[in-house]
């Protein structure tokens, strides 16, 4: 009888505190693995940026400033830390890279250009890509942070110094969208 009560007792909620903070541990890796699926998307991107403003600057000489802001909004976004500053800093610079292509339709022979053709598609790949990637995180930021806040799991997250994951959140709405790019 005493077996039966230590059991109950002393062993099962330490098997239980086991199983718990080994799935934490878990859900953290999986976070923490698709957070560098975002950075790898990222930075095919950013290696991109500078090839289209090459491509484009011998055609848009009078729109300096425009590629400019395309080179700053880059070194932005490559500096930034932490989710929400990453989070702005691609909002950024998805903004500058839509106004890039919004002037480019004004010189035809730059849009068919076989290099900003090239671009052009390697870039809506990689923003799907970055999509995916950004989706992915968001679903393992989710189940992270669900299992940190039930109960009786709170316990051992906070015993165990656990914190609930920030979500690679967009926060202009009209950046929700893949820029639309046509040549």
């Amino acid at each position: 009888m005493i077996i039966y009560v230590l059991i109950v007792v002393v062993i099962i909620p330490i098997l239980w505190a086991v199983i718990t903070y080994n799935r934490l541990i878990s859900l953290r890796a999986h976070l923490k693995n698709a957070w560098a699926g975002i950075d790898v998307q990222l930075k095919r991107r950013y290696d991109l940026i500078p090839n289209l403003v090459e491509t484009a600057k011998g055609y848009l000489k009078h729109e300096r400033e425009v590629l400019e802001n395309v080179i700053k909004a880059r070194s932005q976004a490559i500096s930034a830390s932490g989710v929400q500053d990453q989070a702005k800093a691609e909002n950024f610079l998805t903004q500058t890279l839509k106004s890039l292509f919004a002037v480019v339709e004004n010189y035809p022979d730059l849009k068919a250009n076989q290099n900003m053709l090239t671009l052009h598609e390697e870039l809506t790949s990689t923003e799907n890509r970055v999509s995916f990637a950004r989706n992915h995180y968001n679903d393992w930021t989710a189940k992270l942070n669900i299992a940190i806040q039930r109960f009786p799991n709170r316990i051992i997250a906070n015993l165990f110094n656990f914190k609930k994951a920030e979500f690679f959140e967009i926060e202009d709405v009209s950046v929700r969208r893949a820029p639309e790019v046509k040549f």
